[in-house]
């Protein structure tokens, strides 16, 4: 997953799976790719796969990025987009009143086209860069939106140019 958008410290309700994973995640970042994956792996055993969708989504959005090989990022981020589909609006303004799932929909799209293309499989890459395309007016201004739509067009142009490599500004591990 790309950075997330600048948002006030405090969510609008407390929510201790979502602090655990905010850690993880800066662990990972941080450079501990293997503390961080287990960490996460750990979290996903406790939420299981019919959890709080919020939950899953954002687990496994960002364990997606600790991956190299394109096809484990790929099993996590289709897990990532399943979970969307499951969170409503309401419980995603219950974790933090800045934020909408359709803004989600861009960001989740883009990693799954990016995993697709490195597979080297660039229909389905190209499906869901259009969908993440198509997704991204929900993007806000400023740098994270910036990112997002630069990520796009650059994923894009290696679908349509067929290239497989990894993309030196892809999140995750290099």
């Amino acid at each position: 997953m790309t950075a997330e958008p600048t948002r006030p410290t405090e969510p609008a309700t407390p929510d201790p799976t979502m602090d655990a994973i905010g850690r993880a995640v800066a662990e990972g970042r941080a450079g501990d790719i293997t503390s961080a994956r287990t960490r996460l792996l750990s979290l996903w055993s406790t939420i299981g796969v019919t959890g709080d969708p919020l939950h899953r989504c954002t687990l496994a959005h960002h364990l997606a990025d600790l991956y190299e090989d394109p096809a484990q990022a790929l099993v996590w981020d289709v897990r990532a987009l399943d979970a969307a589909d499951a969170v409503t609006e309401q419980r995603v303004q219950e974790h933090h009143a800045g934020l909408h799932i359709a803004g989600f929909y861009p960001s989740l799209h883009l990693n799954l086209a990016d995993n697709h293309r490195r597979l080297g499989s660039f229909e389905a890459a190209a499906q869901h860069i259009r969908a993440a395309e198509e997704h991204s007016p929900h993007l806000p201004q400023g740098p994270y939106g910036d990112l997002l739509r630069a990520a796009i067009d650059e994923v894009g142009r290696a679908i349509t140019q067929r290239r497989t490599a990894r993309r030196a500004s892809a999140p995750g591990p290099t």
